[in-house]
């Protein structure tokens, strides 16, 4: 691990052309580093939380007019004493000031160093470090409030909570062991599983909210497939609105898969226009089809478009049958809906998973839209609802929950209380690695080396 007791100076904004640049200083001596090549006020007598207008300066070289942000330790994001540079976005102007902020005693931050020592600090947990890496890389409002609501502690609480029920009972098993000869039990076994049972549920409920915490955080992959001349390409320009994908009455048209990103209601929806399945005429042709098969495969969403106008009902079954796959939820789209007759649409399907619209004119787009959001979304998203959007949160639970199913049957077998005690101190390591309370420096090092620099 890195020294957290040295100071450390990074760019905190993005490099490019711009008209403004941070530059963040961290640690013991940032206060007095700055001062030591500020023209201006005192930095020294300054109090926490203020703004400073003066200049940077090599000697008599004055490298920039800048702002400078005063944050006295421990009210700043490291609760270190930290320091941060408004000056302009020049990239001579950038690496000289870091230059001699680091011939001052300063040295360069690594990835996510101030965010590390936020978490060693105990500014923040693990999962609201790690939840500010979320933030940042949020592309969608979903995404952001999730990220935001983890931030602000709501996954930390919750985990918190549960795991504080569980060091209760586990101190009195451990107090059992400590009577052993006597065969005394402080520790209720019917109260014991009935806590069990409970926070089970509620590891449970979390396991299972990943698939949408991990949709919102990556975007929903949505194919869209069919047969030839289905209207695919022209559904998939009705839903973003603009002419993407070249339409033809030519089938084949669509060779290879065509990707973009579609918003609805906050939350990313990746769509993948596929070539029509159907048996190949040519080599390129039959690449095609088995890229629509393996996107398919892969996809969490499938929005299957068929021509009204010519598949029989036979042919319609024939093709949900073959495409259906585990885990991906599949839409039925009647595309053409302009050219039939009202008998014609009746004899349609019409189910919750069955849309009738025609893509030419765009009709019923809005609806279909609605029900792409709700088939992900399916009544889970809500303001103060825990979502597991980290893949790392999400093993630890399972692994936590597994030791958690050892001790109910631990407790229906009566086992003694040295097991059930390893058993539910194993759940306590597995609940504790998610907020930080368990880490191993290697933890940290992987965690926090995905960080960008001067975050």
């Amino acid at each position: 691990m890195t020294d957290n007791t040295d100071t450390i100076v990074a760019l905190a904004t993005p490099n490019g052309v711009g008209a403004i640049a941070v530059i963040r200083l961290s640690g013991p001596d940032a206060i007095t580093i700055a001062n030591s090549v500020f023209k201006g006020k005192d930095l020294s007598k300054q109090a926490s939380h203020t703004i400073h207008f003066g200049s940077i300066a090599d000697g008599e070289l004055i490298l920039d007019e800048v702002l400078v942000s005063l944050f006295v330790g421990p009210r700043s994001y490291t609760r270190e004493n930290v320091v941060e540079i408004s000056c302009h976005a020049s990239g001579y102007i950038i690496e000289s000031i870091i230059k001699l902020f680091i011939k001052k005693g300063a040295r360069s931050a690594k990835p996510g160093e101030f965010t590390l020592r936020a978490f060693l600090n105990g500014q923040l947990d693990l999962s609201q470090a790690e939840a500010v890496a979320d933030l940042i890389a949020s592309n969608s409002k979903a995404s952001q409030q999730v990220a935001l609501q983890q931030l602000r502690g709501g996954f930390s609480t919750q985990l918190q909570a549960l795991r504080e029920q569980l060091v209760n009972f586990a101190s009195l098993i451990e107090l059992e062991l400590d009577f052993a000869e006597e065969d005394v039990e402080f520790a209720n076994r019917d109260q014991l599983k009935k806590l069990i049972l409970e926070i089970t549920k509620i590891v449970g409920r979390l396991i299972q909210s990943f698939e949408l915490g991990n949709a919102i955080k990556n975007g929903v992959n949505t194919v869209i497939a069919g047969r030839p001349n289905a209207g695919k390409s022209t559904l998939l320009n009705a839903l973003l609105n603009e002419e993407r994908a070249i339409v033809s009455h030519i089938p084949g048209t669509t060779r290879d898969t065509i990707e973009e990103v579609l918003n609805i209601q906050g939350i990313n929806f990746r769509l993948i226009d596929t070539a029509g399945i159907r048996e190949a005429t040519d080599a390129i042709e039959q690449i095609g089809v088995q890229r629509t098969m393996e996107k398919i495969s892969q996809s969490a969403l499938l929005v299957y478009v068929f021509d009204a106008t010519e598949i029989t009902i036979e042919e319609l079954n024939k093709d949900i049958e073959s495409l259906q796959k585990p885990g991906v939820t599949m839409l039925v789209v009647a595309n053409k809906a302009d050219l039939l007759n009202p008998e014609q649409l009746s004899a349609l399907p019409h189910t919750d998973r069955a849309i009738i619209i025609s893509a030419k004119e765009k009709r019923h787009i809005d609806e279909l839209k609605h029900k792409i959001y709700s088939s992900a979304v399916k009544d889970q998203l809500s303001g103060d609802e825990t979502l597991v959007t980290n893949i790392r949160h999400l093993e630890a639970l399972q692994k936590t929950e597994e030791a958690l199913v050892r001790v109910l049957g631990g407790i229906d077998g009566n086992i003694t209380s040295d097991f059930l005690s390893m058993d539910i101190k194993q759940g306590l390591h597995y609940l504790g690695e998610i907020t930080g309370v368990v880490t191993t420096d290697d933890l940290l090092e992987n965690i926090f080396s995905k960080f960008c620099i001067g975050k």
